[in-house]
């Protein structure tokens, strides 16, 4: 996305309608807001905008991290444990596993 050709405006109402859709359970839209929009909140010169960019940026990176070490501490604990959760872990598997636990 070239930003570069944005007024503005719609900078930010991009910028905060990406955020807001982060709350759909689509994390990797916060990250995608913060990829995008970085060098519009931190390295361009100031204007009026910015400081909400600036805000929606650090909040979707926060956002995104979060979700991060939820997944990855659920796929861990998960993971750890299929076997002793037998057919529980069966049940919410798409792929079960061949072979001895």
């Amino acid at each position: 996305m070239d930003l570069t050709k944005v007024p503005n405006e719609r900078k930010l109402y991009l910028c905060r309608w990406y955020f807001k859709a982060g709350f759909a359970l689509l994390p990797f839209v916060w990250a995608v807001n913060t990829v995008w929009f970085f060098n519009e909140a931190f390295r361009k010169p100031a204007y009026e905008e910015q400081k909400h960019i600036k805000k929606y940026v650090i909040l979707s990176a926060i956002g995104s991290f979060v979700w991060l070490v939820i997944l990855i501490t659920w796929i861990t604990v998960f993971q750890v444990n299929r076997v002793k959760w037998g057919e529980y872990a069966d049940d919410m598997s798409f792929i079960i596993p061949v072979g001895t636990p």
